[in-house]
């Protein structure tokens, strides 16, 4: 079984620096099934791959080919996520401010207090402070929680 490994491995090396143009460093399924194919073909036959072994192998190539899914189903639900946070409202944002203490600067003068309500005036959004002051979340430098 010699033979078997040392062609194996030049069959994986072969394939990968053939490969130069992919970023990745991991065994991809279809690498996996090459290497697996070229086992079986190279096989001695007077001693050919216990079963166990073999049937070991299959399960890994399974378990890649889940992992494999797994990530691809993850990456997309990231997009999706950060299509989502990209496009939210920012209103949403500033409802969520309500109650928090807000600081921040206008007209040069620091300005803190807890913002009662947000209200959007010609597409713009100001915060209004329970003290009444108006101020808009761009001039907002911190938001915590009421002290």
């Amino acid at each position: 079984m010699t033979t078997v490994d040392s062609t194996v491995r030049t069959t994986a090396l072969t394939d990968t620096s053939s490969s130069a143009a992919k970023k990745t460093d991991t065994l991809g399924r279809d690498q996996f099934l090459k290497i697996l194919l070229t086992q079986l073909q190279n096989q001695d036959p007077t001693n050919p791959i216990d079963d166990r072994e073999f049937v070991t192998q299959l399960a890994t190539f399974s378990s890649l080919e889940q992992q494999m899914n797994m990530n691809e189903s993850i990456s997309q639900l990231n997009k999706v996520m950060s299509t989502f946070v990209a496009h939210q409202d920012p209103f949403t944002t500033y409802v969520g401010w309500i109650g928090k203490e807000v600081v921040g600067k206008q007209d040069d003068k620091e300005i803190s207090g807890t913002v009662k309500s947000v209200k959007n005036i010609d597409n713009e959004y100001f915060l209004y402070l329970e003290d009444g002051t108006k101020i808009s979340p761009w001039d907002v430098t911190t938001v915590g929680e009421k002290s």
